[in-house]
């Protein structure tokens, strides 16, 4: 069995924020969600999170992603690993890993897991040019674990040591919850060190290694928002390499933003100033021009986006959007749409080859193919207490500036004048009039202005 302990009791005082530290969010997600991630692909079954501060918002955000166990007191991290006490009983090898590491990648994890298999405890440590406060790695002659001396306590010779322990480990199982008990609070914190165990391990003849990280910058943690700037930029430069070495060109990769569950096809372009988060997916040969956001949205071949947002939504294939449209609230496009600017779409199916080019707003609506949408065209789907659908059959044109009052159906073939607001069915291949018939007053225009402007 493969385990994790995610130590996120705190609150980060240095963040300046209500929020829960490991609540910030890197490229779109909680810090605490990527490393269950990255603990997911690093193959481990069980993950225990220790809340304290503000659990109720971790836990309703990560309900369905692991298990939790409350710390309140905060004594420390040896007393937030004693809380997970549903693992006490489980063999195997268990990662213990502070909450606010957000870039620890699995292959990381997987090193840490491996290296355990022939130790007790293994410390992700890293080497650095300045050591600054962390506490230091102090080495026996064999390469092993001698200790890990607190900042406070180093003497001359223990700063010097650029080797410092980054909160990251890994354990097996059994002999953790057997020794976490003999860890003691005799220190001016009157707390509870997981790094005491160090010592603990070596007086019971147990093995304790140190497995040096790759990259420093993976395995930081973040205490302010500068360092949770840092968590990002690093972040989004490893998800952008991997997908331009995948064949994505970013225009400029240093204003494209794209989240970790982002996937695309082959032979996408992306502008610069674009968004992508969530499980957003783009597909073969599409480009998305500057200043998009798109947010769980599913794009086909082909399409071109542009200055636009989509959230919730799936495009077809050989689609044209914006700039300055909206689509959103689960709607789906079929192939070959014109979705021009300023066009809102929500909770729509839209039929194949069909047109909506401008300044339109469409709410909860069936529209068939081959429709024509006119400029200004509003379907009225709310009465005040219920919304109500808008189907509009294949072949119809809707004439600009009309108003479609729901629940109402144009059928095949309907046509709709301009500037008519619809209140009963329109049945196929009939037209729709419904407006005043203009009626001109010769002389009025000016009496009216001459009133209104004040003259006799």
């Amino acid at each position: 069995m493969k385990s994790a302990i995610l130590m996120a009791a705190g609150k980060g005082t240095r963040m300046h924020s209500d929020l829960p530290k490991v609540m910030h969010q890197v490229c779109g997600k909680p810090m605490l969600s990527h490393i269950i991630d990255n603990c997911r692909k690093a193959s481990v079954e069980r993950i225990v999170t220790i809340v304290g501060y503000g659990h109720e918002i971790v836990e309703a955000a990560m309900q369905n992603e692991c298990e939790f166990a409350l710390q309140m007191p905060q004594l420390g991290t040896g007393h937030a690993v004693m809380q997970a006490t549903q693992l006490e009983n489980e063999k195997g090898l268990t990662l213990v890993i502070n909450g606010d590491c957000p870039c620890i990648q699995s292959e990381t994890l997987e090193q840490l897991l491996k290296e355990c298999e022939d130790a007790d405890m293994v410390v992700l440590s890293a080497v650095v040019e300045d050591a600054r406060s962390y506490g230091r790695i102090v080495r026996k002659e064999n390469g092993n674990i001698d200790r890990i001396v607190e900042f406070k306590d180093c003497n001359e010779e223990e700063k010097a040591i650029h080797e410092i322990n980054t909160g990251i480990y890994c354990f097996n199982n059994e002999k953790l919850f057997k020794h976490l008990k003999d860890i003691g609070n005799k220190n001016a914190q009157k707390e509870y060190y997981i790094t005491d165990l160090v010592e603990i391990f070596n007086r019971n003849g147990l093995t304790v290694k140190a497995t040096i990280a790759k990259n420093n910058e993976e395995v930081a943690g973040v205490n302010d928002c500068y360092e949770l700037s840092l968590a990002e930029k690093w972040m989004r430069a490893q998800i952008n390499e991997k997908w331009m070495r995948a064949g994505v060109t970013f225009v400029n990769p240093d204003a494209t933003y794209v989240g970790t569950d982002v996937t695309f096809g082959h032979d996408v372009t992306l502008y610069p100033n674009v968004t992508l988060t969530g499980k957003t997916h783009i597909g073969n040969g599409t480009t998305i021009l500057p200043n998009c956001w798109l947010e769980n949205a599913v794009i086909g071949e082909n399409c071109k986006i542009d200055a636009s947002r989509i959230i919730d939504s799936e495009l077809k294939d050989d689609i044209t959007v914006g700039p300055f449209a909206h689509i959103r609230g689960h709607s789906l496009v079929e192939s070959k749409n014109r979705i021009g600017n300023f066009v809102e779409f929500k909770n729509n199916h839209i039929g194949y080859d069909s047109r909506c080019a401008h300044l339109t707003y469409l709410g909860d609506c069936e529209i068939g193919s081959n429709v024509n949408i006119g400029c200004g065209v509003v379907t009225v789907n709310y009465d005040g207490k219920n919304k109500w659908r808008t189907t509009v059959k294949d072949g119809a044109f809707i004439g600009s500036n009309a108003n479609l009052i729901a629940p109402v159906t144009v059928g095949e073939n309907g046509f709709v004048a301009c500037g008519s607001t619809i209140t009963d069915n329109v049945d196929d291949t009939d037209m729709a009039i419904a407006r005043a018939r203009q009626v001109n007053k010769p002389g009025y225009g000016k009496a009216y202005l001459d009133k209104v402007r004040g003259k006799k």
